[in-house]
């Protein structure tokens, strides 16, 4: 005990700019675990400024990712928080986070913030370490309906926004008695966290595909789309959180069909894109270099076909005679040049492309079926 109080003491004596120099370079369990060494560390650590420090240091730094993963089955609303940070020392931090009081759904992440709705499509967002959390006003349109939510920070206006996009089909009359469906369109709200209600931005001719694939890069969410059902080209589109306008990317150049473009993530900071040929089995990654310019696109790499262990006989079988492409997500390249795989929500998978190896990924507790999202750890809050 003795020994334990001078060394809390020993600590408490450190230069305050050392102890902020050490701790904001911490991954958060790390973090939260030096809140236990006195009561200095544990004041400092709850600190706004040390708080903004130790998450603006986290981007900075380059480390590789980590995600939260939610369970869908066989046990419902259960989270697990997944850290890379050590992954080139072959350490992988799992740790299974606390439950929520009432049933709840992951929709999307940014600066440590969790944007999720309940049953009754209230949507929250919540810091799922300090079990902060707010109500976001009720919907103005469909406030019985939850659509697709996104949630987004702007570095120049330092805001956070929810956006809302419903789509809705446009039918024409054709005679008096049967209808058909010409175009596709989008019913756009938006809540500036810290405003009293939603705003109302009208439609887009969009229909955007693959939601939870959703990339922000540069102030801007970026979603594919295709102009409607009977198209098979598709739309890179963005939405830039300051002027809260919606844009039309150029797309990587990466194959005979506008139809390969299947999911965006990003890398290293650039936006980029998975992209698969109905008629290879690889998958390929596409880097945008310089933003906004087309010819800056270049591919990074291809990945060959595997089949996750996990996957069960019957759904291997579906898996192998469908368009097994498009079962598979990037979710991120980690510092050592390795690719983290989804297999249809169902295997986590590590893949080599120096040697050209697949390696489950899996810890204890890990579910059946997930969803995962990239999430930075942090004790991030909002600041109105």
């Amino acid at each position: 005990m003795k020994k334990g109080k001078a060394a809390a003491n020993m600590m408490d004596r450190l230069p305050r700019e050392v102890v902020v120099h050490i701790l904001s370079r911490l991954p958060l369990p790390s973090l939260l675990n030096s809140k236990l060494v006195c009561r200095g560390w544990r004041t400092l650590i709850r600190d706004p400024f040390f708080i903004s420090k130790h998450l603006s240091n986290l981007a900075e730094a380059g480390n590789d990712p980590s995600f939260i993963l939610e369970s869908n089955w066989p046990i419902p609303d259960q989270r697990h928080f997944i850290d890379f940070f050590d992954h080139s020392e072959g350490k992988v931090i799992s740790k299974k986070l606390p439950s929520s009081p009432m049933p709840m759904y992951l929709v999307d992440s940014c600066n440590g913030l969790l944007c999720m709705h309940d049953t009754s499509r209230s949507v929250y967002i919540c810091n799922p370490f300090t079990r902060l959390y707010i109500e976001l006003p009720k919907l103005i349109k469909y406030p019985t309906l939850v659509g697709n939510l996104g949630l987004g920070f702007h570095q120049k206006t330092k805001e956070y926004k929810v956006i809302q996009i419903v789509f809705r089909r446009r039918l024409r009359r054709v005679d008096s008695s049967t209808t058909s469906t010409t175009s596709s369109e989008s019913e756009v709200q938006i809540l500036t966290i810290g405003s009293p209600s939603w705003r109302d931005l009208g439609t887009i001719p969009y229909r955007f595909i693959h939601l939870k694939t959703k990339a922000l890069v540069n102030g801007r969410l970026h979603w594919l789309s295709k102009p409607n059902r009977y198209t098979t080209a598709s739309l890179l589109v963005s939405f830039d959180l300051e002027t809260e306008q919606f844009q039309e990317v150029p797309k990587p150049d990466c194959c005979g069909s506008e139809r390969c473009l299947r999911h965006l993530m990003v890398v290293r900071g650039c936006l980029s894109a998975g992209a698969f040929h109905e008629n290879d089995e690889r998958v390929e990654i596409w880097v945008m270099k310089e933003y906004g310019a087309k010819e800056s696109w270049i591919k990074e790499l291809s990945i060959g076909r595997y089949m996750p262990p996990t996957l069960t006989q019957q759904e291997s079988r579906h898996f192998i005679y469908s368009k097994r492409n498009l079962f598979v997500r990037v979710l991120c390249v980690l510092k050592n040049g390795e690719i983290l795989l989804e297999y249809k929500s169902r295997a986590l998978v590590i893949y080599d492309p120096q040697h050209e190896t697949f390696k489950e990924f899996t810890f204890p507790e890990m579910p059946r079926w997930f969803k995962i999202i990239i999430h930075v750890g942090s004790l991030n809050w909002l600041h109105h």
